[in-house]
């Protein structure tokens, strides 16, 4: 689904529910298999175990044996942090990190949900701004869903980001072992990267799994492809304006992107922090994939 698609349907609740839906339907007729079993109300059947359980809808679906799990306690509590500092209603059209963002955020809670999980959602610029309780429920999750709704609906902030504070703050705030998820562009002060790795780490130490979404366009955030005639760059947080022609300047920008971006790689493998490229023209199945990964990994 488009980010244009997803702003002008506008319903975070019912599209999370539909692409979740059809996620996993997929997977059941893919070579994915055995992600299938992360699911929080199925598991494959086994043979010899009791028929009595084995959900024959899915089986006419699916054509594949699952049974259902009715006693599932709730065991992993995640904390999904978005970045929603100015840098991410960019670009223009669309507000595409954001709303991509947003989507991939409301996919998670839905699944989260579905496996009895227990999720908070944590927003934040240069500080926090929302923080949810940690939850399971329904009327929980609504609510979620309506924090993401008004989102979309938000405009572009002023201020700037500050996602070495957050991290610091939210590793210190919430309880041990949980999932924290983030999704941010993470265009804090490259200058000043190794705050940012330190409040990494700093979540790593506190005994959290850390799944990182670095959200880009990256055909013009990190390839820089412009119309090489002259530019007017408008930094979104500091609201500074530059002209320039767009070939004088690439080389030197893809170049400075790429050593930050490595850096970042290293320093997440570092810290066994999952660090997922993630551009906004790409679709969300593999961002429901990534989780399962680590979900699985984590049981």
């Amino acid at each position: 689904m488009e980010l244009k698609q997803i702003r002008e349907f506008g319903n975070i609740e019912f599209l999370a529910k539909q692409m979740v839906e059809g996620f996993i339907t997929g997977l059941h007729k893919s070579p994915f298999h055995g992600f299938s079993v992360e699911f929080a109300e199925h598991r494959l059947y086994n043979t010899g175990e009791s028929t009595r359980h084995i959900d024959w809808k899915v089986y006419a679906k699916t054509d594949r044996l699952f049974t259902k799990r009715y006693e599932e306690e709730t065991n992993l509590r995640c904390q999904i942090l978005l970045d929603v500092s100015p840098s991410m209603f960019y670009p223009q059209e669309n507000k595409g990190k954001i709303t991509f963002s947003v989507m991939a955020a409301a996919c998670f809670a839905y699944l989260l949900q579905k496996q009895k999980d227990a999720v908070s959602i944590c927003t934040f610029a240069d500080k926090v701004i929302t923080h949810t309780p940690t939850k399971s429920t329904p009327s929980h999750i609504h609510k979620i869903f309506l924090l993401l709704q008004n989102l979309l609906q938000t405009n572009k902030p002023t201020g700037s980001t500050a996602v070495a504070e957050v991290l610091h703050e939210i590793a210190d705030k919430v309880p041990r072992r949980s999932l924290v998820i983030i999704f941010s562009d993470m265009f804090d002060n490259i200058a000043q990267a190794d705050k940012m790795f330190s409040a990494l780490q700093h979540l790593k130490h506190n005994q959290h799994e850390v799944l990182l979404f670095h959200v880009t366009d990256k055909k013009t955030e990190a390839e820089f492809e412009f119309e090489d005639r002259p530019h007017e760059f408008i930094d979104l947080e500091s609201g500074e304006h530059i002209k320039v022609q767009p070939a004088q300047i690439k080389d030197y920008y893809r170049e400075s992107i790429r050593r930050f971006n490595t850096e970042l790689k290293l320093k997440c493998g570092q810290y066994k922090i999952d660090l997922i490229e993630t551009d906004i023209a790409e679709g969300f199945d593999h961002i429901l994939k990534e989780y399962l990964a680590k979900r699985a990994k984590m049981r």
